[in-house]
C-alpha cells in the first residue's frame, strides 16, 4: 500500500529546471529584439521607400512585437503561452523573409549596406528553441539564414553570387553559438529533471521500505514473546488448562496478525500506537514517546496508509535531529488522536536551522516527510525551526 501511494508522484513530470532556463532565455530573446529594433531603426526607415507602403510597418510592428510576447508572459506560472508565442515570433521572421520579395521595389542598396532582416535571423532561431525540437530549431536557422543572405543578392548593387555560400555558411556558424548554447542548456534542465525525479522516487521508496521494515519487526516482535512464552509454559509443564487458554490466545493474536498484515487492513488505535512507537525507537531508542490529548472516542480504525507514513516520516524526523540537532539534544514525540485524526509532533530543543538554507539534493525533509505525508489523502506537515531554538516537525493526518 506504501508503495503504491507513492505512484502518481513518480510519475508526474518534474520541469522546474527546464522552465527556469525556458524562461531566462525568453527574456534574453525579447530583450535583444528590443535592442535590434533600437540599432536597426536608422536601417528600418531607409529601406522603408524601397518597399510597398504597407510591409515596413506591418512587418515592424509583428516581427518585434511577436519577439516581446515571450519575454512578458514568462512572469507567468504556466510556461504554455509563453512557448506558444515564441513559435510565433519564429514562425513570422520567416514569413518576413517569404513576403519580402513581393514588397520590394528597388532602387538596390550599396554594396556595403544589408536588409534590416539579415541582422538577427539567430535571434528568431532562438525563439524557435523554446518551443521546437533542437532538428527543427536548426532546421529554422539553416531557412532564415540562407533566406536573408538571398534578399541581401537581390537587394545590393554589385553583390556578386560567389559570395552567396561563403555569407551564408558564416551566419549559420554565427547564429550556431547562441542557439546552441541555448538547445544544450535546455536539455541539460531536461536532464536535471529527470534525475531529480529518479532521484525523489528512490527516496520515496526508501521511505515505503524503512516503513515497511519497522512493521515487519513489530510483527516478529509480537509473534516472538506470544509463541516463545506459549512453549517455556509447555516445557515448564503448566497445568493443561493454563496452556489451552495460553495457546488459544496465542493463535488468536497470530490469526489477528495475519489479517492486520494484508496491505490495506485498517489499523486498530492500539496496533496504530504501537506501530508509530516502535518507528520512533527504531529510529532513536532516546526519544520519549508521550500520546496526550485523546479523545474520548477517538476514531477507532486508522488506515493502513496514514499509520505507515506517518511511522515513516516521524522516523526520518527523529534520524534528521540525531545527525544535526547536537549530541546533547534531547528529542520527544508527542502523538494525539482525536475523533477526526491523528497529529504527531516530533520535537528537539538542538540547535535548529534556516530552512531555506537547506540544499536541494538534501531529500529528507522535502521526500521523506513533506513528500511522504502529502502523498496520503488528508495527510500534510510542516517544519518549525530557528537557529538556537530546535526544530519541530509537525505531522497531521485528517479522515475526510
Amino acid at each position: 500500500m506504501t508503495h503504491q501511494s507513492l505512484r502518481p508522484e513518480q510519475k508526474a513530470v518534474r520541469t522546474e529546471d527546464t522552465d527556469r532556463i525556458l524562461r531566462m532565455f525568453a527574456r534574453f530573446t525579447s530583450i535583444g529584439y528590443v535592442a535590434y529594433l533600437v540599432i536597426l531603426w536608422p536601417s528600418i526607415t531607409e529601406l522603408a521607400p524601397r518597399m510597398d507602403p504597407w510591409w515596413t510597418p506591418t512587418m515592424v510592428v509583428v516581427v518585434f512585437g511577436s519577439g516581446l510576447i515571450p519575454g512578458a508572459l514568462s512572469f507567468q506560472t504556466n510556461t504554455q503561452a509563453m512557448r506558444t508565442s515564441a513559435a510565433l515570433a519564429a514562425t513570422v521572421f520567416l514569413i518576413a523573409v517569404v513576403t519580402w520579395p513581393a514588397a520590394w521595389n528597388g532602387p538596390d542598396l550599396p554594396a556595403s549596406d544589408g536588409v534590416w532582416l539579415a541582422a538577427f535571423p539567430g535571434l528568431a532561431s532562438l525563439a524557435a528553441v523554446l518551443v521546437w525540437s533542437t532538428p527543427a530549431a536548426f532546421i529554422h536557422l539553416v531557412i532564415g539564414c540562407t533566406g536573408v543572405q538571398l534578399i541581401n543578392l537581390v537587394a545590393r548593387d554589385g553583390a556578386q553570387s560567389g559570395m552567396l555560400v561563403p555569407e551564408i555558411a558564416f551566419a549559420i556558424m554565427f547564429c550556431t553559438l547562441f542557439v546552441g548554447g541555448a538547445a544544450m542548456a535546455l536539455r541539460t534542465g531536461r536532464v536535471l529533471d529527470a534525475t531529480t525525479d529518479e532521484t525523489y522516487a528512490a527516496a520515496a521508496d526508501a521511505a515505503a521500505q524503512r516503513a515497511r521494515i519497522v512493521e515487519r519487526e513489530r510483527f516478529d516482535a509480537l509473534i516472538h514473546d506470544s509463541v516463545l512464552s506459549t512453549l517455556l509454559a509447555a516445557s515448564h509443564g503448566q497445568p493443561h488448562s493454563l496452556l489451552r487458554d495460553l495457546s488459544e490466545a496465542t493463535l488468536a493474536e497470530l490469526d489477528d496478525l495475519r489479517i492486520g498484515s494484508e496491505p490495506a487492513q485498517p489499523f486498530s488505535l492500539e496496533h496504530a500506537l504501537v506501530h508509530l512507537r516502535t518507528a520512533a525507537t527504531d529510529a532513536d531508542a532516546q526519544a520519549t514517546f508521550e500520546v496526550t490529548d485523546t479523545d474520548t472516542e477517538p476514531l477507532p480504525l486508522l488506515p493502513a496508509e496514514c499509520v505507515r507514513a506517518l511511522g515513516s516520516a516521524l522516523s526520518e524526523a527523529l534520524r534528521n535531529s540525531r545527525l544535526h540537532a547536537g549530541p546533547d539534544a534531547l528529542r520527544t514525540v508527542t502523538a494525539a488522536v482525536t475523533r477526526t485524526g491523528v497529529r504527531i509532533e516530533v520535537a528537539d530543543n538542538g540547535s535548529g536551522f534556516v530552512a531555506s538554507d537547506v540544499a536541494p539534493h538534501r531529500l529528507g525533509i522535502t521526500v521523506s516527510i513533506l513528500g511522504r505525508m502529502r502523498s496520503v489523502p488528508g495527510g500534510s506537515a510542516h517544519v518549525d525551526t530557528r537557529p538556537g531554538v530546535g526544530t519541530t516537525v509537525h505531522l497531521r493526518w485528517e479522515s475526510e
